[in-house]
C-alpha cells in the first residue's frame, strides 16, 4: 500500500493553495489602497481567516503564524483610525 498522495489529493491541495494565495492577495490589496476604516479591515481579516480555515481545517496555529502578523501591519499602516464619532466630545464652557 502506498502512502504517498495521489495526483488527484496533490492537484486539489494546490488548488485550495492558490485559492488562499489569491484571497489574502485580495484582502491585503483591499486594506492597503481600500482606504477602510480600522474596524472594516479587522472584519475583512476575520472573514479571510474563516475562508482561510475553511480551506484548510485546523490550521488556525499556521494562519495565526504566518498571515495574522502580516495582516496586523497592513492594518496598523493603512487602516483609517475608527472614526472621531464615536468619541464623545467635551463640553465647552
Amino acid at each position: 500500500m502506498s502512502t504517498l498522495p495521489s495526483d488527484d489529493d496533490v492537484a486539489e491541495e494546490n488548488r485550495r493553495a492558490r485559492q488562499l494565495r489569491l484571497i489574502v492577495d485580495l484582502a491585503s490589496n483591499v486594506i492597503v489602497q481600500g482606504g477602510l476604516h480600522r474596524g472594516e479591515a479587522e472584519a475583512l481579516v476575520a472573514a479571510t481567516r474563516r475562508r482561510a480555515l475553511e480551506l484548510f481545517p485546523g490550521k488556525e496555529d499556521t494562519f495565526d503564524l504566518i498571515l495574522a502578523p502580516r495582516f496586523a501591519r497592513l492594518v496598523r499602516e493603512f487602516a483609517i483610525p475608527n472614526p472621531a464619532a464615536n468619541v464623545l466630545p467635551f463640553p465647552r464652557g
